[in-house]
């Protein structure tokens, strides 16, 4: 019995040493941060069109009613004699003033307006590291320099997959 359950363990041994054989061991990356050259950055356009109602109206000018012609008060004879003495114009002299108008809005109507507005959605950065020119696709303009993450870890090949036979 003793030696039955000792050939079992060693079967079972046996069974689960090539699972523990194919097991890898994944290497640690190694990372560190440091700036890139920012060479350009293009903003990355979203066009956007928007459609409102306005109400549009005819502009008609009509003119003011004439307001009556009041009199000369003497204060204002005194000051149009001292104006003459000094060369001012007279009143014959001067260009004809022309009624005030006024617009009155006439056929008014709704009409639809359609607005295009332009809004950045990303950034498309060029930038050189170490010699090397990268692209990348941004949210947002990094300015001059680009904080990037170095990332270094060793190449490890597939495992080839062993084919076993019944």
């Amino acid at each position: 019995m003793h030696r039955l359950r000792s050939a079992f363990a060693l079967s079972c041994l046996l069974l689960a040493a090539p699972a523990v054989a194919q097991e890898r061991v994944i290497p640690a990356e190694n990372v560190r941060l440091d700036y890139a050259q920012v060479l350009s950055v293009e903003p990355v356009y979203q066009t956007l069109r928007a459609t409102r109602t306005e109400q549009r109206c005819d502009e008609v000018p009509v003119p003011k009613p004439e307001r009556p012609v009041q009199e000369e008060s003497r204060w204002n004879k005194v000051v149009s004699s001292v104006r003459g003495w000094f060369g001012g114009e007279d009143e014959a002299d001067a260009p004809p003033v022309a009624p005030p108008t006024s617009t009155v809005k006439v056929n008014c109507r709704v009409v639809p307006v359609e607005r295009e507005f332009q809004r950045p959605i990303a950034y498309d950065v060029d930038y050189i590291y170490k010699g090397v020119k990268y692209r990348s696709r941004l949210g947002e303009d990094p300015g001059n320099r680009l904080r990037i993450r170095i990332s270094v870890a060793p190449y490890v090949a597939p495992a080839q997959a062993t084919a076993s036979g019944p």
